[in-house]
């Protein structure tokens, strides 16, 4: 990849870190929770389904600092844009639709044909965790 496009990628990268970390701080700010927010039993209902609406969204923004940290250590390590499993260069078009990619499209469709017959396709995908074990 040519070092134009990792420099721009770096930079996308970099600027929806800041922008997570910018909306966190605010996420946290919100959840304190007041105690004139708890009079009554609807109060309470909707003020937990709020903390449970920002608490989903907090931990899906964090799995994605996550990602993206992962892809600025590849742009430093020189294999962004290379596919994790033929090692192949991934479509521009894919990166940049997903720009945290770890797979070009021919393995991602495999991953996903293979994660239908197995376990791992019936569990949570951010557990982080492979399974592969065929169900009989």
């Amino acid at each position: 990849m040519k070092k134009k496009e990792l420099t721009r990628f770096k930079k996308i990268f970099e600027e929806q870190k800041q922008t997570i970390l910018y909306n966190d701080r605010i996420l946290r700010d919100d959840f304190n929770v007041s105690g004139d927010d708890r009079l009554d039993e609807l109060d309470q209902a909707t003020t937990d389904i709020e903390q449970s609406m920002r608490m989903r969204l907090r931990n899906r923004e964090m799995l994605y600092i996550k990602k993206i940290d992962e892809a600025l250590r590849r742009i430093e390590g020189k294999t962004f844009g290379l596919c994790d499993m033929c090692e192949e260069q991934i479509e521009m078009k894919r990166l940049e639709a997903r720009p945290t990619a770890t797979l070009c499209l021919v393995c991602k469709e495999e991953q996903e044909k293979t994660e239908v017959l197995t376990a791992a396709g019936r569990k949570h995908k951010s557990l982080g965790e492979t399974f592969s074990r065929k169900f009989a």
